[in-house]
């Protein structure tokens, strides 16, 4: 391992960046969607647990939490991170697996409340910080993930880190400081999973991403090889240090194939539920209907009879039932303890059949329906298929509109797409 990894992921961090459009507008459609998962979380447990933190620490009105209330730059990174990834709802990255979104946005955005910048700074930033995250993530390999590192949290840290030290105007010499000193500090473990420490994982990379830049941009020195050199993060934590993640970097964007969550439950059944849109499914014309999934989830998201709305989250057959009989699993008011009890699923459910498939990967599933009239209809349907950016706007503005009602939904769009400054898309943090 060398230092070029850190030298290269610099120079990109510090130059002069062209997006593609798709690029730009994907950036949007992520910023919209994390405003709306992070103000339909701000009631979870865990929100409240951080906001409480956040006002018993007080200190500068910097940036503002999500809920409302201004508090120091470092600790909106940390609760923001939190609470937008609270309900599992945000943007995945499945190439490096992880969430680009809810690191990069809240160390962005506070950081760039700090700065007073406009909207489109922000915008380019975080960019540039989920493009560097999700190389990082590529750069580390699977096996990183595989032995138990949360990329969401490691990788993370790394475009968060970017998206601020940009905003603070840092040259490609301090950006090699800050990834090199971001190496020290980036954290985060998959046996957080089920708990509240797998969003807070989310807000340490977004905190992480803050403070490292901020030192740095005081005068802060580390050690620049500390990502790809002797004993740095890559050789430490299991990285593979695959050459091809950073090929194109500047010329091509792997965050356009960031996927959006379009469905309020386990991502393991999101393909199954696409592939049941395809199917166009409705409960008077099954007569049995069978899903094929990567065997992975088959004891993640497979509960085959649960009686609440949070078992129902990790249910094939319930989640297919829900949509064949008309529920919206887009909407979180859709997962409650009486959808398990409408006889209509209860009774649809026991006509769908799940089956492990190892020739499917982890982001896919196929649906095969016998009407009952006889016909059969089998669809297929992969979730690192790249959606039409048509579809991709209508799909995520309808969610945020679900999920934080129209006006302020259209707010934000007209924000994010129109410009303006950063501390008037921050005042909808308070809902």
């Amino acid at each position: 391992m060398t230092g070029n990894v850190t030298g290269t992921l610099a120079e990109f961090a510090a130059g002069d960046i062209v997006p593609s459009s798709e690029a730009r507008l994907v950036t949007v459609l992520s910023a919209l969607d994390w405003l709306a998962v992070g103000l339909a979380g701000r009631s979870e447990p865990v929100s409240a647990i951080l906001r409480q933190l956040a006002a018993d620490e007080g200190g500068a009105a910097q940036a503002t939490l999500f809920g409302g209330g201004q508090v120091p730059v470092r600790m909106a990174a940390l609760a923001n991170g939190t609470i937008s990834h609270a309900l599992d709802y945000d943007d995945t990255h499945f190439a490096h697996i992880g969430h680009p979104s809810v690191a990069v946005f809240p160390a962005a955005l506070a950081m760039a409340e700090r700065r007073r910048t406009s909207v489109a700074d922000m915008l380019e930033a975080a960019l540039t910080g989920m493009e560097v995250s999700i190389r990082v993530g590529l750069w580390l390999g699977r096996g990183h993930y595989q032995v138990g590192f949360h990329q969401t949290a490691t990788a993370g840290a790394f475009g968060a880190a970017v998206a601020a030290g940009r905003l603070l105007q840092l040259d490609a010499t301090q950006m090699r400081h800050v990834i090199g000193l971001t190496a020290t500090r980036a954290s985060g473990l998959k046996a957080q999973f089920g708990t509240m420490g797998k969003p807070y994982n989310a807000g340490l990379a977004a905190s992480c991403g803050v403070e490292v830049a901020d030192l740095v941009a005081r005068g802060f020195i580390a050690n620049p090889d500390a990502l790809d050199g002797p004993f740095g993060f890559g050789a430490t934590h299991h990285g593979a240090a695959a050459p091809e993640a950073l090929h194109d970097l500047g010329r091509s964007w792997t965050f356009e194939t960031v996927s959006h969550k379009f469905h309020a439950c386990c991502h393991g059944l999101h393909a199954a539920l696409e592939a049941a849109r395809e199917l166009d499914l409705a409960a008077p014309e099954i007569s049995e209907l069978t899903a094929r999934t990567h065997p992975r989830w088959m004891s993640v998201c497979n509960q085959s009879t649960p009686d609440t709305g949070l078992g129902a989250k990790f249910s094939y057959r319930t989640v297919l039932a829900m949509h064949a009989v008309g529920y919206d699993t887009a909407r979180l008011d859709s997962f409650d303890d009486a959808v398990c009890a409408d006889p209509r699923v209860i009774d649809l459910r026991d006509h769908i059949r799940v089956e492990a498939d190892d020739s499917l990967s982890e982001t896919e599933a196929v649906l095969t329906l016998l009407r009952r009239d006889g016909a059969r209809r089998e669809v297929k349907h992969d979730l690192m298929t790249v959606m039409a950016l048509p579809e991709r706007e209508a799909r995520v503005r309808e969610k945020a509109e679900n999920l934080i009602g129209r006006d302020i939904a259209q707010a934000a769009w007209s924000m994010l797409r129109g410009g303006g400054q950063v501390t008037d898309f921050a005042a909808l943090l308070d809902g």
